[in-house]
């Protein structure tokens, strides 16, 4: 199950096999995907009634996509005190991290030339929520409380129902207490093409965020064209970097926590010890034993590397090529690595910085990138849900300033309307 190696042992192919991670193959499901969002654009609420019976197997009338006010109250009693507890201690640590990413400024790039950037909300988003193998609440908040922070004014979320056609209760309390507007039971395809594109019920969105399986992956890039979205995710990822400091147990759970959340999730060691590679993996062996996915846990472990390095640097470097969405590392002095970490989409140090932190409450976004894309896209922040926009304000003399620089580019790039704009407005000045 377990593959250990040395890291200069690997073959190029089998590097780039690693690297590569696995391929969605996207392709091959493009034309029912787009057979899907297509019919949705042309039979709206009729199209996604049919689909939900379909695929979901419930049967929903028109009036009952949305979720009712009833409904959301009801689940309250649904929910225990402990997790609403922690829902709110999650919202409140969210939004601490991420009202501190948004400044508005302004200067002046020479004298009477003032620049400044506002910033203006997105109108209407829609939050895709998983509900296949699990309840996901925590997605909820991730995406919900900075749209809310930003003051978005209609937030709305898709997620699939449940068999009996309800949407679990903790979804609904997350919703209500991340303060989403409208709440929708439709999953897969058919809801990211509603919320693209619109129906009788649905509203139409300006940008979708959220992760989901393959089929709403596609979906999403599909509708690309027409909305922002925030980034194709794949199975989830982790990368470990460890000397021998690092404690195996911590370890090896930390890598079992992001196993099992899909048979196709890659979690790779990379370490400086022989001896803590063999520990974690008498560990895993032994953890397994007592976990309740075991039928995923068996199937993405299927993919665990435990590498070793001769050195930390290398580690690093081969951290980099890889750029894991997310990277803990675990050594004698974690942070002195931190400035040479290029790409991640979020980076955990030390041994008491488990991913679990950041799935759920210690306030950074779990909505990051995987299969390599860290090496260029951010995960989901505050800049998501907004617009900025440049303002600029010359005195008489601040143009007088610039004049003789704009007109000799718009002169250079033949954009002599460009120059007479400038010239216009100083008439008794060559």
């Amino acid at each position: 199950m377990v593959k250990i190696r040395d890291l200069e042992s690997l073959t190029s192919n089998e590097k780039e096999a690693i690297i590569r991670r696995y391929d969605l193959d996207l392709e091959k499901i493009f034309p029912s995907v787009q057979s899907i969002v297509e019919d949705v654009k042309l039979r709206k609420d009729e199209a996604i009634i049919d689909y939900t019976s379909k695929f979901d197997g419930v049967n929903l009338s028109k009036g009952k996509l949305r979720v009712s006010e009833e409904e959301i109250n009801s689940a309250y009693q649904k929910v225990s005190e402990i997790l609403l507890k922690a829902i709110k201690k999650s919202i409140s640590n969210i939004q601490k991290f991420h009202e501190k990413q948004i400044n508005e400024f302004s200067c002046k790039t020479q004298p009477g030339v003032s620049v400044s950037q506002i910033i203006r909300p997105l109108e209407r988003v829609g939050i895709y929520v998983p509900g296949g193998r699990a309840a996901y609440p925590s997605t909820v908040l991730m995406t919900a409380v900075p749209a809310r922070l930003m003051g978005v004014e209609q937030i709305i979320v898709c997620t699939p129902p449940q068999e009996n056609g309800a949407v679990n209760s903790a979804v609904l309390v997350a919703c209500n207490e991340a303060g989403v507007t409208d709440i929708y039971r439709v999953g897969g395809a058919q809801a990211i093409a509603s919320m693209a594109y619109g129906s009788e019920v649905i509203p139409k969105v300006e940008a979708i965020f959220g992760p989901g399986n393959i089929y709403v992956t596609a979906a999403k890039i599909l509708v690309s064209k027409d909305v922002k979205i925030d980034l194709p995710a794949g199975p989830s990822e982790l990368l470990i970097i460890s000397d021998d400091t690092g404690n195996p147990q911590f370890i090896a759970a930390d890598l079992l926590s992001q196993a099992e959340h899909d048979p196709q999730a890659k979690v790779i060691l990379v370490t400086t010890s022989e001896s803590l590679a063999l520990q974690v993996e008498e560990s895993i062996n032994r953890f397994l034993e007592n976990l309740p996915r075991k039928d995923i846990l068996s199937k993405s472990l299927e993919n665990l590397w435990i590498l070793i390095s001769d050195s930390l640097d290398k580690a690093v470097e081969f951290s980099n090529t890889y750029a894991p969405e997310h990277l803990e590392i675990h050594a004698d002095s974690s942070r002195s690595l931190l400035p040479k970490i290029k790409n991640a989409g979020a980076i955990f140090l030390g041994p008491f910085s488990p991913v679990a932190v950041g799935d759920y409450s210690a306030g950074s976004n779990h909505v990051l990138p995987t299969g390599g894309f860290a090496k260029a896209y951010s995960g989901l922040s505050s800049y998501s849900f907004i617009k900025t926009i440049s303002v600029v304000e010359c005195s008489h003399s601040g143009l007088k300033g610039l004049a003789e620089t704009v007109i000799t580019m718009a002169d250079f790039e033949g954009l002599s309307a460009h120059a007479e704009s400038i010239k216009m407005r100083f008439p008794n000045e060559k």
